[in-house]
């Protein structure tokens, strides 16, 4: 087909949801239209304006008007209303300036109420009996009333097969789609004049044979009319009027809702002589029932069904001579029947027949004309062109003429018309294209966002599993991505609490976006006897937006109050992404997406025993010092100190009981001077510009400060102010449960012998003393990770000029196998109970952790 269709807007109507719109073609020149509300739109064709709105109770589901033009049926959710043609002129305004400026808004009354039906989807009205057909929770109810009374004369059901319902778990809101309900009559019958006169509005005549063949012999013979109903879902099936006993049968099922039947004529033998029958479902399916002559051996005739389908979905449709006119939704769509469906007399139906059939469904043409939702029956004008009544779905009332011939023969004859044609079609066209484009446009935006938020999302799990998979252990400050923390005590409510500010730091060149959520697990590295080996881990989880390249976040987390801790803790920090937030709204449609996400490793942080110290003023040390020790100290304390061993003097006897009690624990650690003034002191500037460089003779006072201030792990210490001031080399502290520690950092020398000579070196003791075992192990153990951090840093040059310790090492190993065979007597003995109990066993072990702390070798 050539040429542009012409869209004529004619009236715009609120649309509404609840039923399938519908648009009759009716009483002299008006038009009655709705669209899924409880009103009913009357348009003028003459006046080209809506002239009234009747509204009903109930929302709207199909409507039909009376042989003589003068009734309206409505079905509704409560029944079926009747009004006339005079109610509505009656009320409708009576000066032509009320005319031309106010639409007349009728409200129906109950009044008009004819059949108190619930449920009624679909009317039909065959001479004078009145046709409903509705829907129950298991079947399809037909039944017949009087048109004169509404008496009802006889219902009839069908089993529903409701697999095959769409949308039947959508609830109530769900919007109710309307079967399909005509009347068939055969063309030898003879009709009233009235009916004969609107056979369109849902009357169609078929030719006697296909007639008899489909409805039987005795329907044919009687000429009775046959109701022909097509449901949603999916059973073609059909109901004899006039035979007694007659009952509703299924004629054929398309396994999908029917969208629509009709009558085509394929062939043009006589005025209004169908020889087809046209039955379209929603999904596309097509089913042309024809008759087949047989052939010359078999002889006589039989029913020939032709199926196929069309690109779908179908929304509705109607047939013409030998066209069906069908809409998806984004286009109107015609197809040409006549193509590969009539054949010649004495032709043979071959494979080659039903390859043209499939090809003619599969190749429909384009109108060019969207978002069409309802259509009545075609007309044709004076010029012979096919005109199409149809309803948007946004309600607009549109005339869409269909071109007729060759464009280039009505070129020479109508050249003035054709150019002011060609300006409507193009100006139609092009709002048809902008709408679609509209609506590609924001959908085709938002595919992009969620594009680009994904390759950042890409972008930043390959750099940090590039980070985190690469050979070489990079430092914190070279990650691309990194957390560190400051520790600080707060006091509320007479107690201590120590917290954790965790930062992140975003030094990529990408943005977290929204999505991101920071994670951070805190658990001890090892568990008190009272937790049994359970897990005491914690987990946070802090969900952020947009975080820019050089920008941090600060977190603040608390870690545990005093003395319910064990140190040292590990804090484990990670990016969890969920692939949720990438859909928005949409995401809601998808359950399984919720919990999807991905989950992305940071670094981990260590918090020791110098993190968690709360340093006294070296005013006030002592006074602290004497007020802690009068404290009630908690469970653990109390465990502690009644269990702990009363240890013998420094003599050389050891392991005897003593009279006097050891309250004092200690363990010192001997670092080269040397080591700290290549490290420490003269690289302080290359290490950390914040360090100063200190004089050589406060090597003890400068560990202290840097042990206390800096920290390995990417923690460190919030103190009064940014930066600890020693006044001494000596600092009193107390720790996190409760006991008060003593950190001492002196310059000793130590005397080492090496080939027959006695050397003399420098170096700093750092000494650790406390009255809890626990205290003292901690921060032993804290103070040997700030030493391993120097010798890491140590420079090639200086480790090289040391000198090997070689009589303080042979010493060392002579006291150290002492100390095994010590150990596995004493294991022995426990394990065979041999003269020793276990509180002597624990005193022997204790003894042996003594002496491998208060000797240390020196670290050069």
């Amino acid at each position: 087909m050539e040429g542009r269709c012409v869209v004529e807007t004619w009236a715009v109507g609120l649309s509404g949801t609840s039923c399938t719109p519908r648009v009759k073609l009716g009483l002299g020149t008006d038009v009655f239209f709705c669209i899924g509300s409880d009103e009913v739109y009357v348009f003028s064709t003459r006046e080209r304006k809506l002239t009234a709105v009747l509204q009903f109770p109930d929302p709207v589901s199909d409507l039909v008007g009376s042989h003589d033009k003068q009734l309206l049926y409505v079905a509704c959710r409560s029944g079926v209303y009747c009004v006339s043609l005079q109610f509505q002129l009656s009320r409708a305004p009576s000066s032509p300036a009320d005319a031309s400026s106010s639409l007349a808004e009728l409200k129906i009354p109950s009044e008009f109420l004819v059949v108190a039906e619930e449920g009624v989807l679909s009317v039909l009205l065959v001479g004078s009996v009145f046709l409903t057909l509705s829907q129950t929770d298991t079947s399809w109810m037909l039944t017949l009333y009087k048109s004169s009374n509404y008496e009802m004369l006889s219902s009839f059901s069908l089993p529903l097969v409701s697999g095959v319902v769409h949308n039947d778990t959508e609830g109530k809101t769900a919007v109710r789609k309307r079967p399909v309900l005509i009347c068939v009559h055969s063309n030898d019958a003879t009709l009233p004049s009235s009916l004969e006169a609107t056979l369109t509005d849902g009357h169609v005549r078929l030719e006697p044979v296909l007639f008899k063949l489909l409805f039987g012999i005795d329907a044919a013979l009687a000429k009775s009319p046959v109701i022909l109903c097509g449901l949603p879902d999916g059973c073609l099936c059909f109901l004899p009027l006039r035979l007694p006993g007659s009952r509703l049968r299924v004629l054929r099922s398309l396994e999908q809702p029917v969208v629509f039947v009709g009558a085509s004529v394929v062939m043009e033998r006589g005025p209004g002589h169908a020889q087809c029958l046209v039955a379209v479902g929603e999904l596309g399916k097509v089913v042309l029932i024809k008759t087949d002559k047989g052939g010359s051996e078999g002889g006589g005739n039989r029913t020939g069904f032709i199926e196929g389908c069309v690109p779908g979905p179908v929304m509705c449709g109607c047939v013409d001579k030998n066209c069906l006119y069908y809409s998806t939704g984004s286009d109107l769509l015609v197809l040409d029947l006549s193509e590969g469906l009539s054949r010649r007399e004495g032709q043979e139906k071959d494979e080659e027949t039903f390859r043209k059939t499939e090809a003619a469904l599969q190749s429909p043409t384009s109108l060019n004309v969207c978002r069409v939702a309802a259509l009545a029956e075609p007309t044709c004008n004076t010029a012979g062109e096919v005109q199409l009544l149809g309803l948007s779905v946004r309600g607009q009332l549109q005339r869409i003429t269909l071109p007729a011939g060759r464009e280039d023969a009505r070129l020479s004859k109508e050249p003035s018309v054709l150019v002011g044609r060609s300006v409507r079609d193009l100006l139609s066209a092009i709002g048809d294209v902008c709408e679609r484009a509209s609506v590609l446009k924001t959908a085709i935006k938002s595919k992009n966002q969620i594009l680009r938020h994904l390759n950042q999302v890409l972008n930043i799990s390959f750099l940090l599993i590039a980070s985190a998979s690469s050979e070489e252990h990079l430092p914190i400050q070279e990650k691309p991505i990194r957390c560190h923390g400051v520790t600080s005590w707060s006091r509320l409510l007479q107690k201590d609490s120590l917290n954790l500010t965790c930062v992140l730091d975003n030094p990529s060149p990408y943005i977290l976006e929204r999505g991101w959520t920071l994670s951070v697990a805190v658990f001890p590295l090892s568990y008190p006897p009272s937790a049994q080996g359970e897990s005491s881990s914690t987990h946070f989880s802090f969900p952020f937006h947009n975080l820019h390249p050089g920008e941090t976040l600060e977190v603040l987390l608390p870690l545990a109050a005093a003395g319910e801790a064990s140190f040292p803790m590990t804090v484990s920090c990670s990016l969890i992404f969920s692939l949720a937030s990438l859909l928005g709204e949409e995401a809601a449609k998808l359950p399984g997406l919720q919990s999807s996400c991905i989950s992305l490793p940071l670094n981990t942080l260590t918090v020791d025993w110098l993190h968690v110290l709360q340093v006294n003023s070296p005013i006030a040390t002592h006074k602290k010092a004497t007020s802690q020790s009068n404290n009630t100290t908690d469970t653990i304390q109390a465990f502690l100190r009644s269990r702990r061993i009363r240890c013998s003097g420094r003599g050389e006897g050891g392991g005897e009981s003593a009279s006097k009690p050891e309250r004092e624990y200690s363990a010192s650690i001997r670092v080269s001077s040397e080591l700290l003034k290549d490290t420490l002191l003269l690289k302080s500037s290359d290490l950390d510009a914040h360090v100063p460089k200190w004089p050589p003779q406060n090597v003890g006072l400068s560990l202290l400060e840097w042990m206390l201030s800096e920290g390995p792990g990417g923690v460190t210490t919030g103190h009064q102010g940014d930066k600890i001031a020693l006044s001494s080399s000596v600092v009193h502290a107390r720790g996190p449960d409760g006991h008060t520690v003593k950190l001492t950092a002196k310059e000793v020398n130590v005397e080492e012998g090496s080939a027959g000579k006695e050397e003399s070196r420098t170096a700093v003791e750092v000494q650790v003393e406390s009255s809890s075992i626990a205290a003292v192990c901690g921060l032993h153990h804290a103070v040997l990770r700030r030493v391993q951090t120097l010798l890491q840093r140590a420079p090639e040059k200086a480790a090289s000029t040391k000198g090997v310790q070689s009589l303080g090492l042979r010493r060392v190993l002579q006291r150290a196998e002492h100390l095994l065979q010590q150990i596995q007597q004493s294991r022995i003995s426990g394990a065979f109970g041999v003269g020793v109990s276990t509180g002597q066993m624990t005193r022997s072990l204790l003894s042996v952790y003594r002496e491998l702390r208060e000797n240390p070798l020196l670290i050069v």
